[in-house]
This record gives C-alpha cells, structure tokens and sequence, in this order.
C-alpha cells in the first residue's frame, strides 16, 4: 500500500482541562500517514483517483479550529475517524503534539494507527 503524509501541519483549538485552557487558543502539530492506493491516479494523471491532501487538510483544520475537547485523546481519535469515513482511508498514522504542555519538554503527544494497511 501506498502511504499519502501531511507533516507539521499546525492548527489552533482549544484543548484541555485547566480552566485558563478553556479560553485560550493553543496550537497543535500534526504529522499524518494515510495509506491510499495511488496506481489509478498514477496510470490516468486525474486528481479523481488521487487522495486530494488538500481537501484533507483543509478539512482537518476546519474540523480542528472548531473542537474544543479537553483530552487531546478524544482530538485524536476523532480526527482518525474523520479521514478514515470522509476520505475512504484504510488505514491512518497520526502523531499529534501539543507543543509545550510539560515545562521541560518541547514535544508531548499522542502516536496512533487505526485501520489496516
């Protein structure tokens, strides 16, 4: 299987369960594999057989900009499921990082797989 990725792709949303968190924007980074057969888009040149990662993009950010979940864990699965139903995607590998949640450390996230390849 062929794997489409998005990397670095950060977004703004509320996140998490301290009070000052519930009203103050915080930015996410996202890193995402897709597995998605790409030999129909390759044979024919059409975007029609392709996996429009822009289109998924945009539809992660809107999906993303508008949550405000308190556990990054229910932000994670949510966004697998998202790509997985709208995008028709077998299988997902999304890393998610919210970039200074431990004083310390820069990186602190979630690494989930949803699907089979």
């Amino acid at each position: 299987m062929d794997i489409i990725f998005l990397g670095g792709l950060e977004i703004e949303t509320i996140i998490g369960i301290y009070d000052w968190e519930r009203t103050q924007k915080q930015t996410v980074v996202l890193d995402i594999q897709m597995a998605f057969d790409i030999s129909k888009a390759a044979e024919t040149d059409d975007i029609k057989h392709a996996l429009d990662y822009k289109s998924v993009s945009k539809r992660i950010i809107s999906f993303v900009e508008a949550s405000e979940f308190f556990l990054v864990e229910k932000l994670i699965e949510e966004i697998a499921k998202l790509i997985q139903s709208e995008f028709h995607v077998p299988w997902v590998k999304i890393v998610l990082n919210k970039k200074g949640a431990i004083r310390g450390a820069s990186d602190v996230g979630i690494i989930i797989e949803r699907g089979e390849k």
